[in-house]
């Protein structure tokens, strides 16, 4: 239920063109920090009813980082509808359409099927731009709309009459077809409120009335200038600009959006300000990724909404948790380790809490359940007083082991850790061991608990080596029955990591074969056509499961050099399997060329 008012909007605002822009240089001195200036106008809450969260990730978000691709689009979408979308908390998701990878990324997530992340459009206000997002059924698109005089004069070339009229010849025509315009007032808290953007939203509501559509509007504090303080002046005042669009102009609170820059630190507390002053839509991305200092962290705002409304089924808060971790496994982003809520230590004390009484003082010093609400246990921070096991606890929790897997207190490298410990506080030490000294620690003393380089670099071998078998099998389509073994020349000249490759019928006898370097052919003479290699582990794989099929690394008998086999199964039309096909790839060489066959996997990837 909301409160009965009488505020009324007011008759409509005129547009102020002027010559030269209007840019607020006792603000903004550009020389010196930006100022906020007070005239003791107090704006009281009336938070938005309801109050919800729009998500930017893959546009904003996307402009800070390298590209997603497809498939982790579709899986951070998948997330968002599970962290808020069911509930309709997250309401809606706005995407790129200009590429066709764009596109396909929009199939996919549409063919999701969920009512909520509604998935929305980004455009420039162009008419080109908008024939795209009609051709693609958007039923709601934003557009950049840039409404302070540094866009409009500085940066289009335009003066304000200009710029309006263009601006709405673009939503006059989505409007015209069926398509609900969101106008993003880009640079809102640089701009002339009642000389230019209150005119502007008269104009946008006189045309929702005529089409019946609703034409929305996103407040985008662009360079983070907005601020929360009561009795700050326009453009800069978050309550002010908020009530100057749902009282003197009539915005409705569900068409009112802000969307938030850091700035200065104040993206999450401005968004939420929005929120209690009457705007319904609060726009950010996950994690705060944005252009330049980012935008706000949708992670927070779901926290923030729960502590508001007491309504805990919003949300399934556990998903925050699983954003974090797929962003680090997934995207190899580094999340800060006191990030709120989702860093690695940000539940974390150093209060000198062991692990014997970490249950009871648990409430103490952690915000929430973190367990239950995030699935984060609080972390102990090692001391001399955490004790064997402490360490033990430590490592488990900080290398998820379970089970089996789990190291017990009794284990010898456990009890060598904690010497070393308490050597270093017999010696003076007189602050908590950090998680890197910790991590060193278990480096040295439990070795076979991480991965090396090595392991990465087969894992990169791996992938990599599959992917040129995986080529092959496409590029040369190899029908035994023709005996058309041409490709394999070809094949290996483009590929001269290749120290031998071969053909096998489906008894594993040796049909064709192509040696890469003339000084082993010799070596290899005494495989000849006909030789069987039914026995080896390369031939057996492949025709037992019809898969691809990779060997460890080992030394090749002929070369000396450090090799990995893979093979793949050979099928007719009818998919019997009728060979095999495999490769004995050199690792040095084929590390060399990492950078060249990863544009070939990832069309697009840069090198």
């Amino acid at each position: 239920m909301t409160l009965f008012h009488l505020n009324r909007a007011t008759a409509k605002h005129k547009l102020e063109n002027l010559e030269q822009g209007e840019y607020f240089r006792d603000l903004f001195p550009y020389k010196q920090i930006s100022r906020i200036a007070f005239d003791d106008v107090m704006v009281a809450p009336r938070p938005a009813e309801p109050m919800f969260i729009t998500d930017t990730t893959f546009r904003d978000g996307q402009q800070a980082r390298p590209p997603y691709t497809v498939k982790q689009i579709e899986t951070i979408f998948d997330m968002l509808h599970r962290l808020g979308g069911r509930s309709g908390l997250i309401r809606a998701s706005e995407f790129f359409m200009y590429s066709d990878k764009d596109k396909r990324a929009i199939d996919a997530c549409r063919s999701r099927g969920y009512k909520y992340p509604e998935i929305t459009g980004w455009i420039r206000a162009h008419k080109n731009d908008l024939k795209i997002a009609k051709s693609m059924e958007f039923r709601e698109v934003g557009m950049l709309t840039s409404v302070s005089d540094y866009h409009i004069y500085l940066k289009l070339g335009l003066d304000r009459e200009q710029a309006m009229r263009n601006y709405l010849e673009v939503v006059e025509q989505a409007l015209a077809w069926g398509i609900s315009p969101r106008c993003h007032f880009e640079d809102i808290t640089r701009a002339d409120i009642y000389g230019f953007c209150l005119p502007f939203a008269d104009k946008l509501m006189e045309l929702s009335r005529q089409s019946g559509l609703p034409v929305k509007i996103r407040m985008c504090d662009t360079m983070g200038y907005g601020v929360p303080y009561p009795g700050a002046t326009l453009p800069r005042s978050v309550p002010r600009l908020v009530r100057a669009f749902t009282d003197e102009v009539g915005v409705p609170s569900e068409w009112l959006e802000w969307h938030g820059h850091n700035d200065f630190h104040k993206t999450l507390v401005n968004a939420v300000t929005a929120w209690m002053h009457g705007c319904g839509g609060a726009n950010g991305t996950l994690l705060g990724f944005g252009e330049r200092t980012g935008n706000s962290p949708i992670e927070a705002l779901i926290i923030e909404y729960i502590s508001l409304t007491a309504h805990d089924e919003a949300a399934d808060t556990r998903v925050i948790s699983e954003i974090s971790e797929y962003f680090e496994r997934e995207l190899e982003y580094k999340v800060a380790d006191n990030y709120p809520f989702v860093g690695r230590d940000f539940n974390a004390t150093s209060a000198g809490i062991h692990v014997d009484g970490l249950a009871k003082n648990e409430e103490i010093y952690n915000v929430f359940d973190t367990s239950r609400l995030l699935n984060r246990p609080v972390p102990i921070i090692i001391t001399d007083k955490s004790g064997r096991a402490g360490v033990a606890y430590w490592i488990n929790q900080t290398l998820k082991l379970t089970g089996d897997s789990e190291v017990s207190k009794r284990h010898p490298a456990v009890g060598k850790i904690y010497k070393r410990i308490m050597e270093a506080y017999e010696n003076g030490r007189s602050t908590s061991v950090s998680n890197k000294e910790m991590e060193r620690l278990v480096r040295r003393y439990m070795p076979e608990m991480f991965r090396t380089d090595f392991d990465n670099l087969k894992e990169v071998a791996h992938i990599l080596a599959a992917h040129l078998i995986s080529k092959l099998s496409v590029d040369c389509n190899v029908i035994l029955a023709k005996e058309n073994y041409g490709c394999l020349t070809d094949f290996v000249q483009n590929y001269p990591f290749i120290q031998y490759l071969y053909l096998t019928d489906s008894e594993g006898g040796l049909i064709a074969s192509e040696i890469t370097d003339e000084r082993f052919k010799e070596k290899y003479e005494v495989l000849e056509i006909g030789y069987d290699f039914s026995s080896r582990e390369w031939f057996k794989q492949p025709v037992q499961t019809g898969k691809l099929h990779i060997t460890n690394l080992y030394t090749s008998h002929f070369t000396g050099q450090l090799i990995l086999t893979v093979s793949a199964p050979v099928t007719d039309d009818d998919d019997n399997i009728t060979g095999v096909i495999g490769a004995d790839i050199m690792l040095e060489q084929l590390l060399q060329r990492e950078c060249e066959l990863d544009e070939e996997r990832k069309p697009g990837a840069l090198c």
